[in-house]
């Protein structure tokens, strides 16, 4: 029988690492690719240069390409024939969409989170509430925006439905770049604080005091989003026909 010689091997070994190395290298490029669309440093409409990026990065094209058609199919880049890949523009109406689904998901996420979850996790989510009030002052917005996200993907985290938390995960992207579009000026402790009845509610696995406090929560961040977003970059059809309307702040 023939052995493969050590040459051949490590020829085999060379290829398995380089496939490796390459796809950790595209993910590399596609976090600082969406790090810098959520922060609004590539704006939307922003042409990916994928010469000019590459040589920043010091890497060559085609991880660059690479990562951009896996934010093409996030529906963060668009593809355009012969332009290549630029940053999607938002509209009023991708904000109420994506507010509409957010809601939808958070509820159901709660909900079910009041039934699955242990108490041990019931409570890393009041600590991280407990967290966010004493540091809401002097905790930076980028920083505040981020520990709020976290929050609510631990909320779907613990509802055990995977399909659903995958989902969740979908939309954060693109709920970053609704953020990074507009200047938020915003109460932080009062927002920090609107997360305690969300907790207590979970504490005491009551799913409906849990849902109606989600739904306060996510309404209000819906309509501020709306509100500065118009304010900034024009006017814009009325708020469609769902519950955010009326809603008690």
């Amino acid at each position: 029988m023939a052995f493969p010689s050590s040459s051949s091997s490590s020829s085999s070994d060379d290829v398995l690492f380089e496939s490796l190395e390459t796809t950790d290298l595209v993910e590399q490029v596609e976090a600082q690719l969406t790090r810098a669309i959520v922060e609004g440093r590539l704006a939307p409409g922003s042409r990916i240069v994928e010469a000019d990026i590459a040589r920043r990065m010091g890497v060559s094209r085609a991880p660059v390409r690479e990562a951009a058609r896996r934010l093409e199919r996030q529906g963060v880049l668009v593809a355009r024939p012969r332009h290549g890949f630029t940053v999607r523009t938002i509209s009023v109406q991708e904000i109420d969409d994506l507010y509409e689904v957010r809601l939808s998901l958070e509820l159901t996420s709660i909900e079910l989170a009041c039934r699955k979850a242990s108490d041990a996790d019931l409570a890393r989510v009041r600590a991280m509430v407990d967290d966010m009030v004493r540091q809401a002052r002097t905790r930076p917005q980028d920083e505040r925006i981020d520990t709020d996200l976290a929050l609510h993907t631990l909320i779907s985290e613990l509802s055990g439905n995977a399909h659903l938390h995958r989902i969740f995960l979908n939309t954060q992207t693109e709920l970053r770049m609704v953020i990074a579009l507009i200047t938020v000026v915003d109460d932080s402790e009062t927002v920090a604080s609107n997360h305690l009845a969300i907790a207590d509610a979970l504490l005491r696995r009551d799913p409906e005091a849990a849902k109606a406090a989600m739904r306060t929560h996510i309404e209000s961040a819906w309509r501020d989003v709306r509100a500065l977003f118009v304010r900034q970059h024009g006017a814009a059809p009325s708020l469609p026909a769902s519950p955010v309307q009326g809603t008690p702040r």
